[in-house]
């Protein structure tokens, strides 16, 4: 009688915590993305470098579209409520212990039927054998293994001399010795890694090895096949271990992608949905495709970082608006961006220019390409809506420029290409006294004396998307973060990608 009365005492004491626990975990799934597997990377120590990786991880999964991630660089301190929103942990650390709330809470939390998911040196994390401080933790002092995360990886390295971890860095192939197991079902039999072959590491017996790789002896090898990729249960949870990873290059192999991303699904959900080609796929549509014409005036190089870093962009430079408009190239891009300062074009290159323009495809004209064709009406008249002038015309005095102005630049409507840009304080260059249509939409503008008031517009040519941007001489605006997310959004305006349809 009295034993049963107290384990009903434990249920009531407890069922207040539980239902605590439960409420705070459904109020923060609320922020994440619906339907997403909901995934926590624990990283901010390693001896590789994390700084590198556990962005590009995060942008894996992400791009897939069928994770949100969170990144916690300070996991010591974490506890069950904090993990009880995610259905996966990413390990992609290798420094000194959690202590014991955090290592308890991970414990529960794979146990209780959640996943993990450690990469490449987090095997060897917390096993007495670290080694960012040559086998010592960061007081100086060798750390008591935490065991249980030996037995949620599957395996461990206890015992192992650090410098038996690998051979020499190599390409070498992965074989997959559990075609059945859904990371890696549908997968080709072998694939290539550039990378450390991790060997002498020791699984259990319940640990199922996916996929192995041959350790060759001539270049520091067992001469063994020692397994790459594994997966483990603990308790009711699942935990896949890659042995790949060591560096960017080594992530950014095709077969390294593929078993992350599936093997990251399979750990918080049970199943894969993703392709056995994931590399190969990409979440939403495929990339604007833009032309880059310059030629006819200098300018840094910083000016190529604009299209750098950007999924959602590929690009072709033209040196010369010859090269550019040589043939028809309707099919073969979306946008044209002009960074040129070129004073004529032959009969067929304006007809090819032309033809672009009046099939609907987008145009951004940047900085000094608002000199462009002087005598070409058409073309700065009705297509960009405005003119630098570099000599008196029509009544009108030349237009003036001064370098190192120091602008403050204001939005002067609602446009998405603006969006979330705000207000800009650079150094730049100035135009003053051009011809600008008054039929123009300004999109930002300044109150520098040496300047014209706007410095952004959209053009109200009606057969296609066209934005000026007076901005970007040189770095001081082209490293400039509202400047680069500025051109990149007007990119997209203009290839249709951004702000529906309608203008």
């Amino acid at each position: 009688m009295y034993a049963r009365s107290l384990r009903w005492i434990h249920v009531v004491l407890f069922l207040p915590v539980a239902l605590q626990l439960f409420a705070g975990a459904d109020v923060r799934a609320r922020f994440f993305k619906p339907g997403a597997l909901k995934v926590l990377i624990l990283t901010g120590r390693n001896n590789h470098d994390w700084r590198a990786s556990t962005p590009y991880l995060r942008k894996l999964l992400v791009d897939t579209g069928r994770f949100d991630v969170r990144v916690c660089e300070e996991p010591a301190g974490i506890t069950q409520e904090t993990l009880s929103p995610y259905d996966v942990i990413v390990v992609d650390y290798g420094g000194p212990r959690w202590g014991e709330v955090t290592e308890k809470a991970i414990e529960s939390f794979v146990g209780s039927g959640k996943g993990m998911v450690a990469v490449h040196g987090a095997s060897y994390s917390f096993s007495g054998l670290e080694v960012l401080a040559d086998g010592h933790s960061s007081t100086g002092i060798r750390e008591t293994p935490w065991a249980e995360y030996g037995r949620m990886v599957g395996g461990s390295w206890s015992g192992v001399p650090l410098k038996q971890f690998h051979g020499q860095r190599h390409s070498f192939q992965v074989k997959l010795v559990q075609k059945d197991h859904p990371i890696v079902q549908g997968m080709a039999a072998t694939f290539t890694a550039t990378d450390e072959l991790y060997h002498q590491m020791k699984f259990l017996p319940s640990t199922l090895i996916l996929a192995v790789a041959y350790d060759d002896p001539k270049i520091g090898g067992t001469g063994q096949d020692e397994p790459m990729l594994c997966a483990n249960q603990y308790g009711h949870g699942r935990v896949f271990y890659t042995a790949l990873g060591h560096d960017l290059a080594a992530m950014k192999e095709p077969g390294f992608i593929n078993t992350f991303a599936r093997g990251t699904e399979w750990a918080a959900s049970g199943k894969v949905t993703l392709p056995p080609d994931v590399a190969a796929v990409r979440a939403g549509p495929s990339p604007i495709r833009a032309l880059v014409v310059t030629g006819g005036h200098d300018y840094d190089s910083s000016f190529y970082s604009l299209f750098e870093g950007y999924d959602d962009l590929t690009w072709v430079h033209a040196a010369t608006n010859a090269e550019a408009f040589k043939s028809d190239i309707r099919g073969a891009y979306d946008v044209l961006v002009f960074y040129d300062m070129s004073a004529s074009l032959d009969e067929k290159r304006r007809a090819n220019l032309r033809s672009f323009v009046e099939s609907g495809k987008g145009i951004v004209v940047l900085h000094h390409a608002i000199a462009d064709y002087p005598d070409w009406p058409w073309w700065y008249r009705e297509v960009v809506g405005g003119r630098y002038l570099l000599q008196p015309d029509a009544g009108m005095p030349a237009s003036t420029y001064k370098h190192d102005e120091e602008m403050f630049v204001t939005p002067a409507m609602n446009h998405p290409i603006t969006a979330g840009i705000g207000p800009m304080h650079l150094t730049d260059e100035t135009y003053k006294g051009m011809w600008i249509s008054p039929d123009v939409k300004v999109l930002l503008k300044t109150d520098n004396p040496t300047s014209d008031p706007p410095v952004a517009w959209i053009s109200p040519y009606q057969k296609s998307r066209v934005v000026y941007v007076q901005l970007g001489h040189d770095h001081a605006a082209h490293r400039h973060p509202a400047y680069r997310a500025l051109v990149h959004n007007a990119i997209l305006w203009a290839s249709g990608r951004l702000g529906g349809s309608g203008r």
